[in-house]
């Protein structure tokens, strides 16, 4: 993608549907008249007056407790600099998702438009009632710690600039763990600093309290090392001044153990980082160019254990790691600041957690055999599931202990399920599914690459190296469609009419006939099926020279499928393909089937759709947990559609023991853990969050999905096809280019998991 097509594309999601990217949305009903005097006048009153009564019931009464302004005056903007309070609103807006996403925090974005010190913080004391916490962002230094040192001073509630500290948070807990690997003492190594800004001072002042002794740790600025005879250094640089001579940096790193890297790329160079001590430890977190290349870092030193802020490298360096975390356990327990005991748990929960086994899901995420604790592994990953556990109690104990929660928790494990129901509240599947593909990206063929949305779709794919695409169609139509749309990579185009591809169409062809020539299939028919997409499309994925498909986007479902079925077929010991749809809702992923294929399947072949569903859900990293759905509960009706269910789960139950199912039940009573376990104690099920809901028929799933994607505005990836021989994925018809993305990605992660299948029934 060109310039001006990233610019457009940045521009565009900003702006449409609606401007911005957090809104306002009510958390009690307001559908009467009695709603609404409940919500204003004049049922609002009471509380009113019992807030007046005893200021605390604000917490109870109102959405404070779980409210952080994020707050700016635009002075240092990312890299951009000052560029004003209103420059500086998409940007906190983008920090509002981050805590919302990952910790379930709301936020306000303040932009307070004044660079005086005392009139933010003034502004910033005067709207502090509103909120449970303080996000500081983007402010320049040196204003920045005399304003964050006075509002934690001044205030009764969380502050933290987050530029500072979040960093820091998360690389001490690196350091740790990396010390620990190099075997190496805290107290005795020599750390080098480049960079002297806010954010390396907060990482310097919290590797001291680790145990980083002050003479060791040598910092540079732009202008070079740190040294007492310097006039341009502010008060808290002159705590990292060297009473000595100025040296290079190159000089300073000799026989270093630690790089500190907080400052603009390429300054350290191979030479320079052949100089330090044995096992060292770098950190460069220059973004998006690191201090030294990390590939380069890592021929250089075989050694070496390196971090960088970047996602497509080990050990990534992401405040998203720390500030959601630590906010949500402060605010649950009503600190009145974060205080160093705080950051510190923090630090020292995710040290822990890295050393902690992996679960399947983040090992899917990232394309690993295992995540173990080690040189390229020594913090957690920002899609973990268990920091939202881990982290919150640490901070929230600590803040405890430290005398400063005004609301301490007393049942722990109370605590921890409602961290964990949090994350019901963020679709992360969608983030887990394409960094996966990432992982390893297949060659997917687009049979209809000649549609704009499916050719934007095809763009995205490319260009977030999902996967790798071949695009079908009217060469002189996609070349103009990517003109117009920016797409300038090159691809692979292929039309399956014309002259060129007479040579692939003729042996496709005869291989197709040799297979099917005595069910009806004549040469000729088998030559002029190939010159249509989805056949020709199909035979590429057969022979090798493509890894998956993807089709549908202009045909109906039906049409669309039966070329596959006739060329693909079903995988071996498969009777039965079906369909499964992930759906992304408020209380979690849910898988449904089957939604797509068969009309009204038998009690065998309910029970091969379950099982299908369910190591599609573990495919995703999830445990299944099915329920099969009826009107009936537990042999409550002799209706013949309701007994196929439960003939269906006595099948399961007789050849899958482990497999957590049962059935048939209402899907109220699946879906409600707490009402299951009381009315079916006997259950599998029972008290369990169900995630997959095998339908009894296709009616019911389809309707089912289709009500929740339109009404709901739920996030709908499939139909995804079960028990095909190769990864062939099927779109909606006229989906739109978000889903067809994450139909792609499905269609990657099917073809790592038939390669992987393959690779081990040869082994």
């Amino acid at each position: 993608m060109n310039k001006y097509s990233k610019r457009r594309e940045a521009l565009l999601y900003h702006a449409k549907p609606h401007p911005g990217k957090i809104q306002v949305v009510p958390t009690k009903k307001y559908a009467t008249q009695r709603d609404l005097s409940l919500a204003y006048s004049p049922g609002v009153a009471e509380p009113c007056l019992e807030i007046a009564k005893d200021v605390n019931n604000v917490y109870k009464y109102t959405a404070k407790g779980n409210l952080v302004a994020v707050i700016s005056n635009g002075t240092a903007v990312l890299g951009l600099g000052d560029i004003g309070p209103e420059a500086s609103k998409p940007v906190m807006e983008g920090k509002g998702l981050l805590f919302k996403i990952f910790a379930d925090i709301d936020v306000f974005d303040i932009e307070v438009d004044t660079k005086d010190i005392d009139k933010f913080i003034e502004t910033v004391k005067n709207i502090a009632p509103t909120f449970g916490g303080i996000n500081l962002e983007d402010i320049k230094a040196p204003e920045s710690f005399e304003i964050e040192r006075r509002l934690v001073e001044e205030l009764n509630i969380p502050v933290m600039h987050d530029d500072q500290h979040g960093t820091a948070i998360i690389s001490s807990a690196a350091l740790l763990n990396a010390l620990e690997l190099a075997n190496k003492k805290i107290e005795d190594v020599k750390v080098v600093v480049s960079g002297a800004g806010s954010a390396a001072l907060a990482c310097a002042n919290l590797y001291l309290l680790l145990g980083v002794k002050a003479e060791n740790i040598t910092m540079f600025d732009k202008d070079g090392m740190l040294v007492k005879s310097r006039t341009d250094l502010l008060d808290l640089q002159m705590k990292y001044a060297k009473d000595a001579e100025s040296v290079t940096l190159a000089e300073a790193v000799k026989g270093g153990d630690v790089f500190l890297g907080l400052s603009v790329g390429n300054v350290l160079t191979p030479e320079m980082l052949l100089t330090m001590n044995h096992d060292p430890i770098v950190f460069a977190m220059a973004n998006p160019i690191p201090e030294i290349d990390y590939d380069l870092a890592v021929a250089t030193r075989d050694d070496i254990i390196m971090a960088t802020g970047r996602s497509d490298h080990p050990n990534q360096v992401n405040n998203v790691l720390g500030f959601p975390y630590i906010f949500r356990g402060a605010m649950d327990v009503r600190a009145t600041k974060i205080n160093e005991a705080m950051k510190m748990a923090a630090v020292k929960a995710l040290a822990e957690l890295a050393k902690a086994p992996v679960p399947e899901q983040v090992n899917i995420a990232y394309g690993e055999t295992k995540l173990n604790f080690g040189r390229d592994y020594i913090i957690p990953k920002p899609f973990d599931p268990r920091l939202i556990a881990v982290v919150p109690p640490a901070v929230a104990q600590a803040a405890m202990e430290s005398g400063v929660a005004l609301n301490p928790i007393t049942d722990w494990d109370k605590y921890a399920e409602e961290l964990l129901d949090r994350l019901g509240n963020d679709n992360k599947m969608v983030r887990l599914l394409t960094n996966r593909a990432k992982t390893d990206p297949k060659r997917i063929v687009f049979a209809e690459a000649d549609h704009l949305d499916v050719l934007k779709a095809a763009q995205i794919v490319h260009e977030e190296k999902i996967g790798i695409p071949i695009l079908l169609g009217n060469s002189e139509i996609i070349n103009e469609l990517k003109e117009e749309i920016g797409f300038e990579a090159e691809v692979a185009i292929i039309d399956p009419k014309t002259d060129e591809e007479e040579e692939r169409r003729n042996r496709y062809a005869d291989v197709f006939w040799s297979s099917r020539n005595r069910r009806g299939v004549s040469l000729l028919d088998a030559q002029k099926w190939m010159r249509e997409r989805n056949y020709f499309a199909a035979m590429m994925v057969n022979e090798g020279d493509a890894d998956a498909m993807v089709t549908g986007y202009s045909r109906s479902y039906p049409a669309t499928v039966k070329p596959i079925i006739q060329l693909i077929g079903k995988a071996p010991s498969v009777t039965k393909i079906a369909t499964t749809n992930l759906m992304l809702t408020k209380r979690g992923p849910m898988f449904l089937s089957d939604t797509a294929i068969n009309p009204n399947p038998n009690a065998e072949e309910l029970a091969k759709i379950a099982i299908m569903t369910a190591r599609t859900v573990r495919m995703f990293g999830m445990e299944p947990v099915l329920a099969m759905v009826s009107f009936s509960n537990y042999g409550s009706s002799p209706d013949p559609e309701a007994v196929k269910v439960r003939e269906a789960v006595q099948i399961l139950h007789r050849d899958y023991p482990d497999l957590m199912v049962d059935g048939e039940v209402q899907a109220d009573f699946a879906l409600n853990a707490e009402m299951s376990k009381d009315k079916f104690p006997f259950s599998k099920i029972a008290g369990k969050k169900v995630n997959t809901l095998i339908f009894p028929n296709l009616d019911a799933a389809n309707i089912t999905y289709k009500l929740l994607k339109e009404l709901n505005k739920v996030v709908s990836i499939g139909p995804i096809m079960l028990g095909m021989n190769k990864p062939v994925h099927v779109f909606q018809l006229g989906a739109s280019v978000e889903e067809m993305v994450n139909m792609a990605a499905v269609a990657v992660v099917d073809a790592q998991e038939k390669e992987k299948r393959l690779k081990m029934a040869k082994n």
